[in-house]
């Protein structure tokens, strides 16, 4: 199994970036919806507009992609001589990527809140949570190609 992991390795690694590509676009794209949101009167032809496209875009693009993501690097976490585990960068870039994952559970739950009209935050808290996926975007890119340790 070990070797035929090595030979398809090359194609694991561009499905896992299109996975974390479609992701990250999600995660990029949701907390902006929510800005907009906060200004739609609930019940408004705006309010419910947004409700479709949060959820659409969290159930038909943010989860597949998350859990391709997930599927593809445990692949090739799992392929003989990717990983050192003994370095440092690996273990960082695994808690970046819990780290995400909490955001896209934070995320979901806050469409539900919108979706159920119970919306209690301002702007500012989804403008400055619109900016936590792209800080861990670039920490694990860095991590990942780099290797600083």
């Amino acid at each position: 199994m070990g070797d035929f992991l090595v030979v398809i390795f090359p194609w694991i690694k561009a499905l896992h970036v299109i996975s974390v590509i479609a992701w990250m676009a999600g995660m990029l794209y949701l907390p902006r919806l929510f800005v907009y949101h906060c200004e739609a009167e609930p019940g408004s032809q705006l309010s419910e507009t947004l409700k479709i496209m949060e959820r659409r875009l969290l159930r038909a693009i943010i989860n597949p992609a998350m859990g391709a993501t997930f599927v593809f690097g445990a692949v090739m976490l799992g392929t003989p001589g990717v990983v050192d585990w003994s370095s440092g960068w690996i273990w960082l870039k695994l808690l970046a990527v819990v780290g995400m994952s909490v955001m896209h559970h934070l995320f979901a739950q806050w469409r539900k809140e919108f979706a159920e009209d119970r919306n209690t935050r301002p702007q500012k808290t989804y403008r400055l949570a619109n900016e936590v996926p792209t800080l861990l975007m670039v920490v694990i890119v860095v991590l990942v190609i780099v290797k600083p340790f």
